[in-house]
């Protein structure tokens, strides 16, 4: 038992012994990884950030806001075609 333990804690292990050449195949899993989850993280930064701003400039103009509740009339059939049209181009007009 004593020899067991000894020669055990003599090995440094496989990272000490070689370098590169005897680590795992299934290394570059790990930096690959780590960049898709950052690449991840700035993409879904990227369109929270653009789809805040886009809401925004909708809220900041009445316009806009006014077309896009003709709109959900509309596709809620609340207002027929015409109504819808006429109503859109006096909004056009102003």
């Amino acid at each position: 038992m004593t020899a067991l333990v000894t020669a055990l804690s003599a090995h440094p292990g496989g990272w000490h012994d070689g370098g590169w050449h005897d680590a795992p195949a299934w290394w570059p899993v790990f930096p690959i990884a780590f960049g898709l989850f950052w690449a991840a993280v700035a993409a879904a930064a990227f369109v929270l950030i653009r789809r805040r701003i886009a809401a925004s400039a909708a809220q900041a103009d009445p316009l806009a806001r006014a077309h896009a509740t003709l709109a959900e009339r509309f596709a809620r059939g609340e207002i027929d075609e015409d109504e819808y049209l006429s109503r859109v181009s006096v909004l056009r007009s102003s």
